[in-house]
């Protein structure tokens, strides 16, 4: 009986989402004239307005610096997004978790930030990693290396996912 509670109980709270900086920079960047972008970027302000509000969100340090760099009035713009959400820390053991995906997905050496998106994710619980960043972080080949790697080092992996994915999630569990 407990378990069963303890699965009800689960479902009422909020999934966790990480909010790596390329859905933060999609959300407020101006329009594209890039086909492609343009759709990531209503897709993104779709979601945010209609689904974030199902979830709870949650940044990094590092995040923060992402945003901020670049044209000082879309930075601006970006930080002022990333004002009130949480700030997940960021240790050691993550720093050294960041280290081992690099080097077991294996990453390039320009990917470390990705890696350490992925590491602050898996450290701190995320059920989700919401990501526009497919080459490194939303792929398939890196969702299974990362899976593998956790379910070795005994850590619950984050569902990778763009908000595309994310979209009409909840319709269907209301």
């Amino acid at each position: 009986m407990a378990l069963l509670q303890n699965a009800v109980n689960s479902k009422a709270e909020k999934p966790r989402v990480y909010l790596e900086t390329s859905v933060v920079s999609y959300l407020t960047a101006r329009a594209s004239r890039d086909l492609v972008v343009a759709a990531h970027q209503q897709i993104t302000q779709e979601w945010w307005e209609r689904e974030r509000t199902h979830y709870v969100l949650f940044v990094s340090d590092l995040v923060h610096v992402e945003a901020g760099q670049g044209n000082p009035d879309a930075a601006q713009r970006r930080l002022a997004l990333l004002e009130p959400l949480a700030v997940l820390e960021e240790s050691e053991e993550i720093r050294e978790l960041a280290e081992l995906y690099a080097k077991e997905i294996p990453l390039p050496r320009r990917a470390a930030a990705d890696a350490l998106h992925m590491a602050l994710a898996a450290w701190h619980e995320m059920d989700y990693l919401l990501t526009w960043t497919c080459q490194h972080i939303a792929n398939g080949f890196v969702r299974r290396r990362l899976e593998e790697i956790d379910r070795t080092a005994a850590i619950t992996s984050p569902t990778i996912c763009t908000p595309e994915e994310l979209l009409y999630g909840n319709q269907n569990m209301d």
